[in-house]
């Protein structure tokens, strides 16, 4: 049971931080080689803790950095978009289900939707169904390919490489640009421009 609960604060815990952390797949991986675990016992787990480390996540974002440290102005250009989302929320529940299937890095998605102020509970369901296979397809793939994941190679931060660092970056220069661009000139003259 100690394991179990071990796994779920882990992934809790790499799930909240915005970034450079490692992927939560990778993680479950090497508990799953490392103790022989049942992989949809594991993925279950695994789900809850993301969920509910990515929605913290995005509930931070919005109590940090929209109501704390963007301006008025930034906030109103937001709220542009959160309009049309909230306009099409059957396109950003399949948005969220499609990202999660994917074994792409979901922290600047949920810091971007925090910043928008939408509900929470929209994209809660669709992320833990998406990251539920994911995990399911990515933990059994790699822990059959992968013969040694050891803890050394957590330890000297192998995750950290150059190409993962960058993926970092720019995806949260994407965040950055996402509350910079101006929607409202977007939507209704269908030109891209940033706010000044």
């Amino acid at each position: 049971m100690s394991i179990l609960i071990s796994i779920f604060l882990t992934v809790f815990a790499v799930n909240i931080f915005p970034v450079f952390m490692p992927p939560t797949w990778s993680v479950l991986t090497y508990f799953q080689v490392r103790h022989g675990l049942n992989v949809f016992e594991l993925a279950i787990i695994g789900t809850f803790a993301a969920t509910a480390g990515r929605l913290i996540l995005a509930k931070l974002s919005n109590v940090i950095i929209r109501k704390e440290i963007l301006s008025e102005k930034t906030r109103a250009n937001i709220d542009v978009i959160k309009k049309r989302l909230m306009e099409h929320k059957e396109f950003t529940i399949w948005v969220f289900l499609f990202y999660a299937l994917a074994p792409l890095p979901s922290n600047q998605l949920f810091l971007a939707y925090g910043l928008t102020d939408l509900p929470l509970a929209m994209i809660a369901a669709p992320f833990f169904i998406g990251r539920f296979l994911s995990y399911v397809f990515w933990v059994f793939t790699v822990s059959k390919i992968t013969l040694h994941i050891t803890a050394s190679a957590f330890a000297r931060g192998a995750f950290m490489g150059t190409y993962y660092v960058l993926i970092q970056i720019i995806t949260l220069a994407v965040v950055w640009l996402f509350a910079k661009i101006d929607w409202e000139k977007l939507f209704k003259d269908k030109k891209l421009a940033l706010l000044k």
